[in-house]
């Protein structure tokens, strides 16, 4: 559509508004994982045991909160972008891989699956111009 040809020079527009959105969604659901503190953590961390990881929940926990909750800050700065969007990868693998295990199937894990993707294409697309990390 020619009416919208013109809108390929606003790329790093579209790069902002989709590191915003998805930060602020990260924030807002990674922040109560990160408050719930360590019952939370251990619960949480314990998602580990589908890759065979047993040990340390508490940690694990811990840090799938920290990428959630910081990770999310850093989208929207473009602050650490490419390390941000690995690290929620890795997270997004875990959550899908739990949707599997407790047999949600496909339809359980595709949210998690979709935004894997998302950030796997972020670490090559980068943060745009518009953002701490512009090159």
């Amino acid at each position: 559509m020619a009416i919208l040809d013109n809108l390929g020079k606003y790329r790093n527009t579209g790069l902002l508004i989709l590191r915003v959105g998805l930060g602020i969604m990260f924030i807002i659901h990674g922040f109560p994982k990160l408050a719930g503190g360590p019952s939370g953590w251990t619960s949480l961390g314990g998602s580990m045991k589908v890759i065979g990881i047993d040990f340390l929940p508490v940690f694990w926990g811990f840090m799938a909160a920290i990428s959630e909750t910081f990770g999310g800050f850093l989208l929207i700065v473009g602050l650490f972008f490419r390390p941000a969007c690995v690290l929620l990868v890795f997270t997004l693998i875990i959550a899908a891989l739990v949707h599997f295990s407790k047999g949600d199937g496909l339809k359980g894990a595709s949210h998690a699956i979709e935004l894997a993707i998302v950030f796997f294409s972020l670490i090559f697309v980068g943060p745009g111009k518009y953002s701490v990390d512009k090159k």
